[in-house]
């Protein structure tokens, strides 16, 4: 977790405003160690792939791992019911990250998307 810091700096390194810079890197955060965890479930031999893009108007970040995918029923953006709850905070913060949030058809590339 702490060895991310570096790599997302450079993920973020287009974006000039200080006031969504934590915000993305919090959302990218979280992302990624769903994929390492969730997706690759901790494999070494697994990697991830990271991609950006950037236009006029997006700063699109791709993010996909080698596991079977997130079904779509599981896709969930809500809190845990139990506030205590170790885990199911995620997908909530990586939505309330960024502007635009689509998945693959199989679920393991999770596009994030935060408008200009």
């Amino acid at each position: 977790s702490l060895q991310l810091s570096e790599f997302i700096d450079l993920l973020l390194e287009p974006i000039n405003s200080s006031q969504y810079k934590y915000r993305i890197k919090l959302g990218l955060h979280e992302a990624l160690i769903n994929a390492v965890t969730h997706g690759n479930k901790l494999d070494p031999k697994k990697s991830i792939r990271v991609r950006r893009i950037i236009t006029p108007n997006w700063c699109v970040w791709q993010i996909q791992d080698q596991g079977k995918g997130l079904e779509i029923k599981k896709r969930n953006y809500n809190l845990p019911d139990e506030i205590s709850s170790v885990n199911g905070r995620g997908l909530f913060i990586i939505n309330e990250c960024f502007d635009d949030i689509r998945w693959s058809n199989k679920g393991n590339r999770l596009q994030l998307a935060l408008k200009r």
